[in-house]
């Protein structure tokens, strides 16, 4: 996973009333958590998070902080991120302060290779879930996991013990679930031809 950098500062005041004064400074609320620590409430720029989880990475990408004393070099994850439901802006964020040699849980996206048999004969692809939980050390959450739907013919199913996790990461998510099926009805060969007119 990429590790980028992430700028905070240390705001002591907190509230509705706080919040807006951030924003009308061009920041955001945030707060980072962790294990062995006491919430700490901090303000950052909206621009400069949207750019350290852009990507494929995205809220799992690796932020080594900055500006904060005592912080400065700590690895933290976005756990949380509200947005703006019409403009789609950053609000408020929660990061969680990671230790990289202790295994983190996460979402990782699924993500779909090639074009179905059973699509091209008609068919429909339903893909049921997007997500699946993984347990791993933070350096080895994957972009994504990759299927490969190429061979799935109409009335086929995949699920989520039938993906393949990358080396060192565990999927955490019921094994029965369903992940993608092919819909459709299987065409039936005419069992007598036509008579001609």
């Amino acid at each position: 996973m990429e590790r980028r950098e992430l700028a905070v500062e240390i705001r002591t005041k907190t509230g509705k009333g706080i919040s807006r004064q951030l924003r009308a400074k061009g920041l955001i609320p945030g707060i980072i958590y962790g294990k062995g620590m006491e919430a700490l409430p901090v303000a950052l720029s909206p621009k400069e998070l949207n750019a350290a989880i852009a990507g494929e990475g995205g809220h799992n990408n690796l932020l080594t902080l900055k500006g904060v004393d005592g912080l400065d070099g700590n690895v933290v994850i976005v756990a949380d991120l509200l947005r703006d439901p019409l403009k789609g802006v950053p609000m408020h964020v929660d990061l969680h302060k990671i230790n990289l040699k202790e295994k983190i849980k996460v979402g990782v996206p699924i993500n779909i290779i090639g074009t179905a048999k059973g699509v091209v004969e008609g068919g429909l692809l339903d893909f049921t879930k997007h997500n699946v939980e993984v347990e791993c050390l933070p350096a080895d959450i994957p972009e994504h996991i990759d299927v490969d739907v190429t061979e799935m013919t109409i009335g086929h199913s995949i699920h989520v013990g039938d993906l393949i996790a990358p080396a060192g990461v565990k999927i955490l998510d019921d094994s029965r679930a369903t992940v993608i099926n092919i819909l459709g009805k299987v065409r039936e060969e005419s069992a007598t031809p036509e008579k001609e007119e």
